[in-house]
């Protein structure tokens, strides 16, 4: 089956105008029967949050069209959402990013007990444990009586190693 080609720049301005400040996508040329020019454009996906916008047969993330309406270049490996939102695709509000800096811009996991992200009790011993993860490396930051010390040694490392990416809680 042939594949088919990349989304060009010029092809989305024709189809699309996105507004940097709204974060929103509108139709400039009828797409389908059901979709009018002026509407917004694609619908945000239940299971991901993200904004998918369908053009030319295939699906685009919005956050990816966004940076390519606006730079004219795909942005890799990928888009962060500074505020988490993955339908909020504003400008301010996007930036690129690997996947270390994504991860590192993530809330704590819900399966997390002790209340702050990078750190857990060990079993052994009963003494926490701070650890943090960059470019698919754990970095092991030590054992700490309490959970707050822990955290406290999480958060200055992410602030290091991960600056305006960092978040802590």
């Amino acid at each position: 089956m042939a594949r088919r080609a990349r989304l060009t720049h010029e092809r989305l301005h024709e189809l699309l105008h996105y507004d940097p400040d709204s974060g929103e996508f509108r139709w400039r040329e009828r797409a389908s029967y059901v979709v009018n020019v002026g509407d917004v454009a694609g619908s945000v996906n239940k299971t991901s949050g993200y904004r998918l916008i369908h053009i030319d047969g295939r699906n685009y993330k919005a956050h990816q069209l966004a940076w390519f309406y606006v730079t004219g270049t795909w942005a890799r490996p990928m888009i962060d959402h500074r505020d988490l939102d993955r339908s909020n695709n504003r400008l301010s509000n996007l930036r690129r990013a690997t996947a270390s800096m994504n991860a590192a811009n993530r809330r704590r996991p819900r399966t997390n007990t002790s209340g702050f992200k990078g750190v857990h009790r060990r079993r052994t011993g009963g003494r926490w444990r701070a650890q943090i993860w960059k470019d698919g490396r754990a970095h092991y930051l030590g054992l700490f009586a309490t959970a707050q010390a822990a955290h406290a040694a999480y958060a200055a490392a992410a602030r290091r190693l991960f600056g305006e990416f960092a978040r802590t809680e």
